[in-house]
């Protein structure tokens, strides 16, 4: 695929043309990478949830399973926030380009771990919940930066021609990142296969430090990204 999206952009397009769709390649190679580390939430981080969290709540012992909701309703609350907040910056003439919010998204989802490795108390001890919803937050408003806004941008961006091909695409690479989840939750199995709390933080820890890397790198090429995007064309 990334062969094909090359051959279309120096082979058959004109620069304009050629630059939207190098900037729709770079963003298509950032989402398996948020997406690989989001994805936890329903492998590695439920196991931690019940295994390793103080799920009591007013007196009742929540199942972890019931935590897969908690991201659905942060979905319904903050999703008419962060659109009033872009707009709201529009306005002021401050609204991050489409691949800074891409870098933003990365920073979250790796701030997300980083809170539940320093969040997570003692050895022996049982994880505060109120980590487990702080992660929770940091990574629902990380895909809120990426998801409708990399969607938006597929279509912008690709010739009139190969909009549906470019929507695929972008699902495509969602599917690689879900490939990419499933061997980082390995990674947390410890001997046997059983996740040990310790070994669970540590691959945690390097996953966190290592996106948000990756998103400040991201965020410092947004600005050459952004030129490649033509923006006020793609307005017109």
């Amino acid at each position: 695929v990334v062969l094909y999206i090359l051959w279309e952009a120096f082979g058959r397009l004109e620069r304009i043309g050629r630059d939207r769709m190098l900037a729709a390649l770079f963003l298509l190679v950032i989402n398996p990478l948020f997406w690989g580390l989001y994805e936890q939430t329903g492998s590695s981080l439920s196991l931690f949830t019940d295994r390793y969290t103080n799920r009591h709540i007013l007196g009742f012992n929540v199942p972890a399973s019931m935590f897969q909701s908690v991201n659905a309703v942060y979905i319904l609350i903050f999703s008419p926030v962060v659109a009033a907040t872009w707009i709201w910056l529009a306005k002021l003439g401050r609204e991050p380009s489409t691949p800074a919010k891409f870098g933003i998204a990365l920073a979250l989802v790796g701030a997300g771990f980083l809170v539940l490795v320093a969040g997570a108390g003692a050895p022996g001890a049982l994880t505060p919940v109120l980590v487990i919803f702080l992660l929770y937050f940091l990574h629902t408003i990380g895909e809120l930066c990426l998801s409708p806004v990399g969607l938006s941008a597929m279509s912008k961006l690709a010739p009139s021609r190969m909009i549906g091909l470019m929507m695929g695409i972008w699902f495509l690479a969602m599917a690689l990142g879900e490939y990419a989840a499933g061997l980082i939750a390995a990674a947390t199995g410890g001997e046997g296969g059983v996740a040990s709390r310790d070994i669970v933080l540590s691959v945690y820890s390097q996953i966190g430090w290592w996106s948000v890397g990756a998103g400040v790198v991201v965020m410092a090429l947004a600005p050459l990204v952004k030129r490649l995007m033509h923006d006020p064309t793609v307005e017109e």
